[in-house]
């Protein structure tokens, strides 16, 4: 047998749950994925059920394995969609409510409320980010105030909080460890990103009782061991990231100016920025990328909450695809959109707008506009919604970005590369390998058990697949854009109900 050179990644998404086993070279040797159910109990209301996440987690983890020797592998990785938050008690580690994931809107009211007060100032200070649904920290007490008893129970420290990393660290090492790390604990709006630690002030002001609260580590590190028989053998989790921090990471985004866009199940761009936090000016979100030996690195976040999601609505909603792949030949297919913008606020619009009450529009449909207009519509809204970032951030800050490096599902598309890169008037690059945020969260555990000596090492295995050049034409360019912006202000304007 060979030595343990091998680093299982879990990949826990919005819409499945993956476990992909890298090697030394950081390819992907072995993968098992699983669906997940979403369950909508009202409008703007998204749930999943933990416990069908962690027996998917299971599953997946239990399927990579059996594919290798075990003894091969020196650790376990986690990354997870963040701000979708659970409840659980601490002594049976059942959920007390069903997670409440990070597009749910149910909170608005009560972010609203604290926008009122002027509390929004004290949050960015500490936290980086605005007051929006979208975070953890109104979700956590939506669930104490509506899940009878709870209240009570938390502040007698019997229940226990965290994100979807910090659940499955506590269930993977049988109810042992209750920790994250820092990006996850960044985006709860609870957790001070210079001091790095939780804020008490913030905790009463969303009255989040403390004792509910993880320890926050490193990035890289130790955070436990597997439960004995729970699998094949008892292996170290020693990664942990947020995904959206894992894909920078996976990206090898570690000079300050690399920037790396992931387009998903939502889009999010992250600009490395170096060792000091920049606050934004045009409502990006000041994050950390990843903490390393307990120093930090900061990033820059633009987050936009829809854009394979389009396209899954087009898919299960409309039925005017088959198949998401469907959508590079659909866009090839006609000339152009036809003069039809589709703004997919379906959950409000984030940054830089950051409107939770917006919700999504098409505009200029004709008699003769097709399903092929549709599915262009969608994808050029993920570029146009890219290029809204992109544009805050140079306003932002004077880094040097170079070519923008993209992941995620949608990056598979060669259409919408070309069309970014019209767009944003940049480079474009994605990969060889588009799994980058499990080969982030693959990096990190890897980094603390040997498989790789330290972020060169880790540089070094990145390879560019395809690179996108801009070729429009200015006009047509700008005719294009003032279409955008002209829908999204009428989007902005329009009443929600």
């Amino acid at each position: 047998m060979g030595r343990a050179d091998h680093v299982l990644a879990i990949d826990q998404g919005t819409t499945s749950t993956r476990a992909i086993l890298f090697d030394v070279d950081a390819r992907a040797v072995a993968v098992a994925q699983r669906p997940l159910r979403q369950h909508y109990p009202a409008r703007g209301w998204v749930e999943h059920d933990p416990e069908e996440i962690w027996q998917a987690v299971l599953a997946v983890t239990r399927e990579v394995l059996g594919s290798t020797d075990a003894r091969r592998v020196a650790a376990i990785g986690i990354t997870n969609q963040r701000e979708t938050i659970i409840v659980w008690d601490r002594a049976t580690g059942e959920p007390i409510h069903r997670a409440i994931v990070w597009q749910d809107r149910r909170t608005a009211d009560d972010c609203a409320r604290l926008k009122g007060e002027g509390a929004e100032g004290q949050v960015r200070a500490s936290t980086g980010l605005l007051l929006d649904p979208y975070f953890s920290a109104t979700k956590i007490a939506w669930i104490l105030d509506h899940v009878s008893g709870a209240r009570d129970r938390a502040e007698r420290g019997e229940l226990a909080c965290g994100t979807i990393d910090c659940f499955l660290l506590w269930r993977l090492t049988g109810g042992a460890i209750h920790a994250t790390d820092a990006t996850n604990a960044s985006r709860t709006s609870l957790f001070d990103v210079r001091r790095q630690c939780w804020d008490g002030e913030l905790c009463r002001l969303f009255r989040v009782p403390e004792l509910l609260l993880p320890d926050v580590h490193d990035n890289s590190r130790l955070f436990g061991t597997t439960a004995s028989g729970l699998l094949d053998a008892e292996l170290p989790i020693a990664g942990m990231a947020g995904d959206q921090q894992a894909a920078l990471f996976g990206q090898a985004c570690f000079e300050p100016g690399m920037i790396k866009s992931t387009y998903g199940t939502g889009c999010f761009m992250l600009v490395n920025t170096g060792t000091e936090p920049v606050m934004s000016q045009h409502r990006l979100l000041t994050t950390p990328a990843y903490r390393l030996d307990g120093n930090t690195t900061y990033a820059l976040e633009g987050s936009i909450f829809v854009a394979g999601a389009a396209i899954q609505w087009l898919r299960d909603g409309l039925g005017v695809i088959a198949d998401a792949a469907e959508t590079d030949s659909m866009a090839t297919r006609v000339p152009d959109s036809h003069g039809v913008y589709m703004v997919p606020a379906f959950v409000g619009l984030g940054a830089p707008h950051w409107d939770p009450d917006a919700r999504a529009t098409i505009f200029g449909l004709t008699l003769d506009a097709t399903g092929a207009h549709l599915a262009r519509a969608a994808l050029e809204a993920v570029a146009y919604q890219t290029l809204d970032l992109v544009e805050a951030v140079a306003r932002d800050c004077e880094l040097p970005t170079g070519a923008l490096r993209i992941d995620g599902g949608m990056a598979a598309n060669a259409w919408l590369g070309q069309f970014l890169a019209d767009i944003l008037e940049v480079p474009v690059e994605r990969p060889q390998n588009l799994e980058t945020t499990a080969l982030g969260a693959a990096f990190l555990a890897g980094l603390a058990t040997g498989v790789w000596g330290d972020l060169p090492a880790l540089e070094r295995t990145w390879k560019r697949g395809d690179r996108f050049e801009p070729t429009m034409p200015a006009e047509r360019r700008a005719r294009l854009i003032g279409g955008w912006c002209n829908a999204v202000e009428r989007t902005l304007s329009a009443p929600s109900d």
